[in-house]
């Protein structure tokens, strides 16, 4: 890769220092001191997610060699493969704090490398290929090692133009953190409203008449239409709802021969006979088939389709589904329809008052659905800007770094007509 003239390549660990952490299992002796313990679960994708910090005993003389600093990168040796280089620069969030021995902390040397410009390298394209081909693959996992990390080749433009890089993409952080927050405050008022909403303990305004208990079984029918496999396969999904089977990523598992598989129609609800204990379940706008492992429910003249798929979402509902399921461990946990037709709910009698509440729970799941569209806007227009401010394609106008004489400072802090120290080619 070609980089602007007055860039520099260097392996990271002429730039930076590198170190391993705390192994938990590792015999010790001495004085010990109990202090917070960054584990993998705490090193996200460009932040840390410190909801829960646990402690460890760390011998008072090695307190300095683990303890991590402000300005330190901390990256995870392993993980999801499309997110292999996951880390993030520390800011003290958490006074005297430790890390584990499958966090590395990269500490760069500030007159050379500026840490929050390194941690945009390893999460940027040109980073993630590097630690791509060089790691450990298993199934969808990947893992790195600290000589891989060492030899990382990190682009090194004028100081002043890294911070200014890295300013920039900040900025982009920042947008997609508040976005986050709103989006987290949303799904918090969706939560309360269903909560009342959806257990009567706050009506619509115009009514006030009596609930209902019934028993799914007088709410729906089994739908049990087979052999129409001219119909488009159809999944259900957690997250995503009923979609076509093409339009995932997952390979296609499916039998061939789907002569079995069940007919779903628009205004069905489909759940997964396995899982309905943890929710996954969704109300159909597609016609199609689906694997005999989903139960199909007709909803009746005295349920509206869509506040049954959101009261199947309700926690106290999904906490029905499971004592109902049946099996031994959670693995083999179902809830065929014979049995969730004899679970007993209570849901407004009036089908109006049921369409009202549906009404309200679709308007926040639409704002839900904008907010995290846009999010993915934001996060592949931050990719692009990576893209092009990380490899040069696109320049930043910055004052130009000096040694204090007036002569401009390369990679190495030397002046550049004295740098006799080759920069290394990358790919």
């Amino acid at each position: 890769m070609k980089f602007p003239r007055h860039w520099h390549v260097r392996a990271l660990e002429d730039v930076a220092e590198i170190q391993t952490g705390l192994s938990k299992s590792a015999a010790r002796q001495g004085q010990f001191i109990r202090l917070p313990y960054l584990r993998v679960a705490n090193v996200q994708d460009g932040h840390f997610d410190l909801f829960e910090v646990k402690e460890i005993d760390v011998p008072q003389d090695l307190l300095d060699r683990f303890r991590v600093r402000v300005g330190d990168v901390l990256l995870t040796e392993g993980g999801d493969f499309d997110k292999l280089g996951r880390g993030a620069v520390w800011q003290g969030q958490i006074k005297d704090c430790v890390h584990q021995n499958h966090i590395f902390v990269v500490r760069p040397h500030p007159h050379v490398l500026e840490a929050r410009f390194f941690a945009f390298q390893t999460q940027g394209p040109r980073g993630r290929a590097y630690f791509h081909a060089c790691s450990k693959q298993s199934t969808n996992l990947a893992s790195v090692n600290s000589t891989q990390l060492r030899q990382f080749p990190t682009a090194l433009p004028p100081l002043s133009e890294q911070r200014k890089i890295a300013d920039i993409l900040s900025s982009w952080d920042k947008a997609l953190d508040k976005l986050d927050a709103l989006i987290t405050a949303k799904e918090r008022r969706k939560k309360t409203l269903m909560q009342r909403l959806l257990v009567g303990k706050k009506r619509m305004k115009g009514f006030s008449g009596t609930r209902l208990t019934a028993k799914l079984g007088e709410l729906f029918t089994a739908r049990v239409e087979q052999n129409r496999p001219e119909l488009n396969l159809l999944s259900i999904t957690a997250d995503r709802g009923i979609v076509r089977r093409d339009d995932m990523a997952k390979r296609d598992t499916s039998s061939v021969d789907k002569s079995k598989y069940l007919r779903i129609a628009p205004g069905d609800i489909g759940y997964n006979t396995m899982r309905m204990w943890q929710g996954v379940s969704a109300l159909s706008t597609l016609e199609g088939i689906v694997s005999p492992a989903y139960t199909i429910c007709t909803p009746n003249k005295r349920i509206d389709a869509r506040f049954a798929a959101h009261f199947f979402k309700l926690r106290h509902t999904i906490h029905l589904f499971r004592r109902h399921s049946q099996g031994l461990v959670d693995d083999t946990l179902n809830l065929k329809f014979p049995v969730f037709a004899g679970i007993e709910v209570t849901i407004p009698a009036d089908i109006k008052e049921q369409r009202r509440i549906a009404a309200v729970l679709d308007t926040c799941d639409k704002e839900l659905r904008l907010l995290r569209e846009q999010r993915a806007a934001l996060v592949r227009q931050k990719r692009g800007l990576m893209q092009r401010l990380l490899t040069g394609k696109v320049r930043v106008t910055v004052k130009a770094d000096t040694d204090g004489h007036g002569a401009p400072i390369d990679c190495a802090g030397v002046g550049v007509t004295v740098c006799g120290r080759l920069c290394r080619s990358v790919f």
